[in-house]
Formats: C-alpha cells, sequence, structure tokens
C-alpha cells in the first residue's frame, strides 16, 4: 500500500498536479510559496495574520525579496491562494512548515509555533501527505517532536505519509543569491520521505544535497548560522581591541582578506539580528547541555555579539562627551532600525537595544528608516522621518545603525556636527573630523 501511495504522490509532483500548502507566510514561507507558484503548482498559503492575507489577496508584496508585480500575476492567474482557514490542509499533498522559532527569555528554545502547526497538520494529515519542517530548530525535533505527534493520528509513516526537515537558507535583501539559487539540505526521517521531498524541491530549485536524516540537516542548518555568528563575534572583539591599540579595524580587516587561503573577512557591528543569528547558536547550546556538554566558544560568542549594542552607546556618548555635550537631551537621529542593510525587519535588531538604553539615558531619539515606517519600543511609537539636510543639522548627532543603500551618506557627512558610523558606511569619504567610526 505504501509503495501505491508514493508512486501516485510522485507523479502528481513531476505533472506538477500537487497541492502546495505553505503555513506561514512570513520571510522565508512567502518567497517558497511564490516559487512553487511560478512552477504551476497550485499553491494556498495559510497565515495567521490577517493583515497579511489581505495584502496578498490584493496582490501586495510585504517582503523585499518578492516583489508586489509578482504576487499580483500569480493571484490574479489562481496559482497562489492566501488564507487563514487551515481546512485547506485537507485537500493538501505538500505542507511545509515556515512558522517562527524564537527563544524565550529564559533562553530555552520556544517550539510553541511548530507545535501549533503540527496540531493543524494533524487535524487534516491523509494519506499521501507530505509533510516538511523548514523552521530552524534544535537537533531531533523533526523526530522527536514531529514525527510521534504524526503518528499518534493512527497513520503511519511510509505507507501514509511522508516527514523531512529542510532548514531555509534564505538571506533578506540578498540580490545576488536568490532562493533558485541556493542548494537545497534534505534530511528525511526514512529513506522514502528524503526521495520525496527532495523530488518536490527539484522542481523548483537548481540543486538538492539529500544527508542521511533529519538530524543531520537540522545540525548543519546550525552550524552555517553558528558559523556566522562565532566569526562576526570575532571581529566585534576583535574591534574592541583595534580601537584600544589606536588602530582601524576596517583596515586590519582589509589587509588581512588579502590573504588568499586561509581567511573569509566578517564585518564587525553594533549587534546581529534577525531571526537567525541572535537566536540559532542557544538552539545547539541550549540542546548541547542537555547531553552533558558546554558548548564555552559557542556561548562567550553570544556573550559577545549582545554586549555590541551597549559599547555602541559608549561610543555615540563618549563621541557626544568629546564635544562638550552630554547625552542627557541630546537630539540623536538614528539612521536605520532594521536589523540588517536594505530589509524592513526589525527582530532582534540591535537597533532597538540602542534606542532604548538611550531614552534610558535621557537622550530624545528620531529615526529614519526606509524600510520600517513604524517602531513600538516599550508603551512608546516611533515613525520614520525624513533624511533631509534639515533633520542632520538640526540633530547633536546621527548614528548610522544599518547601512541601508538608499541613505545619502555624502549629504549625512556633511550636514551632520557629529556621525557615530557603525557600520563603514561613510569610508569613501575618508578621515573627516565629526565622524567616528566602529
Amino acid at each position: 500500500m505504501g509503495e501505491g501511495v508514493r508512486e501516485e504522490l510522485s507523479a502528481r509532483i513531476r505533472e506538477h498536479r500537487a497541492r502546495v500548502a505553505v503555513m506561514g507566510l512570513g520571510h522565508v514561507g512567502l518567497p517558497l510559496a511564490v516559487e512553487f507558484a511560478r512552477a504551476g503548482f497550485p499553491v494556498l498559503g495559510l497565515e495567521v495574520e490577517a493583515e497579511r492575507v489581505a495584502r496578498i489577496r490584493r496582490g501586495e508584496s510585504y517582503v523585499t525579496d518578492v516583489p508586489s508585480e509578482e504576487i499580483e500575476l500569480l493571484v490574479r492567474n489562481g496559482q497562489l491562494e492566501a488564507t487563514d482557514d487551515a481546512g485547506v490542509l485537507a485537500e493538501a499533498d505538500l505542507v511545509f512548515i515556515c512558522v517562527p522559532t524564537p527563544m524565550s527569555k529564559a533562553r530555552e528554545p520556544d517550539l510553541s509555533y511548530i507545535w501549533q502547526a503540527v496540531e493543524t497538520v494533524c487535524a487534516h494529515l491523509h494519506s499521501g501527505m507530505l509533510v516538511v519542517l523548514e523552521s530552524t530548530t534544535y537537533p531531533g525535533t523533526t523526530e522527536e517532536v514531529v514525527l510521534p505527534r504524526l503518528r499518534a493520528t493512527g497513520l503511519d509513516l511510509d505507507r501514509d505519509f511522508y516527514l523531512a526537515f529542510s532548514p531555509e537558507r534564505i538571506d533578506p535583501g540578498n540580490r545576488r543569491y536568490r532562493l533558485s539559487d541556493i542548494p537545497k539540505l534534505v534530511g528525511g526521517v526514512s529513506p522514502a520521505s528524503a526521495e520525496v521531498a527532495a523530488l518536490a524541491y527539484r522542481q523548483i530549485l537548481r540543486t538538492v544535497h539529500v544527508v542521511s536524516s533529519a538530524r543531520v540537516a537540522e545540525l548543519a542548518k546550525l552550524l552555517e548560522n553558528t558559523f556566522r555568528a562565532v566569526n562576526i563575534a570575532l571581529v566585534n572583539e576583535f574591534a574592541l581591541i583595534c580601537r584600544a591599540l589606536g588602530a582601524d579595524v576596517w583596515e586590519v580587516i582589509e589587509a588581512a582578506a588579502t590573504k588568499p587561503f586561509g581567511f573569509m573577512p566578517f564585518a564587525p557591528g553594533p549587534g546581529i539580528g534577525g531571526a537567525c543569528l541572535p537566536v540559532n547558536p542557544g538552539y545547539l547550546v541550549w540542546k548541547a547541555r542537555r547531553h552533558g556538554l558546554e558548548p564555552r566558544l559557542i556561548s562567550v560568542a553570544e556573550e559577545i555579539n549582545r554586549f555590541m549594542p551597549h559599547y555602541a552607546v559608549d561610543l555615540i556618548v563618549d563621541a557626544l562627551n568629546a564635544r562638550g555635550k552630554p547625552v542627557k537631551g541630546a537630539h540623536l537621529f538614528i539612521l536605520g532600525v532594521a536589523y540588517k542593510r536594505d530589509v524592513g525587519d526589525v527582530r532582534e535588531s540591535p537597533a532597538v537595544t540602542i534606542i532604548e538604553e538611550l531614552l534610558r539615558r535621557g537622550a530624545e531619539v528620531a529615526y529614519s528608516d526606509p524600510h520600517v515606517e513604524r517602531l513600538e519600543i516599550g508603551t512608546r511609537v516611533f515613525r520614520s522621518v525624513p533624511l533631509t539636510a534639515e533633520a542632520l543639522a538640526a540633530c547633536a548627532c546621527a548614528v548610522i545603525v544599518t547601512d541601508h543603500s538608499a541613505f545619502d551618506y555624502r549629504l549625512i557627512v556633511e550636514r551632520a556636527p557629529l556621525v557615530v558610523d557603525l557600520r563603514n558606511a561613510t569610508r569613501d569619504f575618508g578621515p573627516r573630523p565629526n565622524v567616528v567610526r566602529l
């Protein structure tokens, strides 16, 4: 029976008749839904946020990497539909879970979104369904958490349904590497599951790399992000050392990067943000500790990266003090509040921590960000103001927190009385008496 189910499902996939459901239409789920729809699959996007559903139905995109024109065309042609009705899963053949996996305040994995998604799938699980978890999580989640719940429905793995883990690798705002350009890792909880999942992804992606298990795929994703987080922490600490020694860390990095082997340049900054780098290493640390291991290097790297927003505030305060101005009462103009260049995502953004601490010290804060119209910090609501010569001249200090390409950096360095550049965005203008760089 199981072989016949797999053959039928595989045929539907190859012929692009399989009905695709993507759970969670955020920065991961929406691009995935669009790729399947572009390939000719009928795609349903299941989203709990009513505003997102409404915008998709209007043909509007809220994700940087997906143009509204593409959404509008797919919706108009009936290839893509957004809904908050979980009942659509009863008709789905391929289900991709793309929900958030944050850390709790106690720095423990918060799988509540995954649990909710899996419970929803279980209510509509049927023979001939492939379920793929794309949300980054700790090693063992797919086999130890998701699989037992699916089996509890009375349906059997490989006879009725298939289950795999395939980590998302999207880099928001990256114009060079889009979803279709990035090799996809697939790890099934069984060989049959891996085969079906790989077949599905090969319909929309150029390269699919199948690994031996879901656990290997989960670990690979955590290694990718932990590698980046640790190296960013290293260069952040190196920036502190360079400042203490009176050297330009950016020049040092540029010099080291001339070596054609054995070195990969990373950039220091005010901290790390987004849904991955500040969170994913913590998942690995949590899992390791449950097995009696203490990942000291990763833990220290996390501490360094969490310290950087506070160091950035000290840098701002010192720059003001050097010019005889206290931070209390100073009008500070924050340039960029998203966690990275050219995206509108403020999750875990260091800008939020920086603004919170500056407000606590008595500063008056305004911000400009072409990608973030509104920002809530505590009970206060801030709105982005235009980056103009007048706004720059009126502030005591302009702080470049996120180096959006839309910013006019020449205008910034020429009109602001003081600039604290945390991203080396003003490098093309040479040393200036009013510019302090990280």
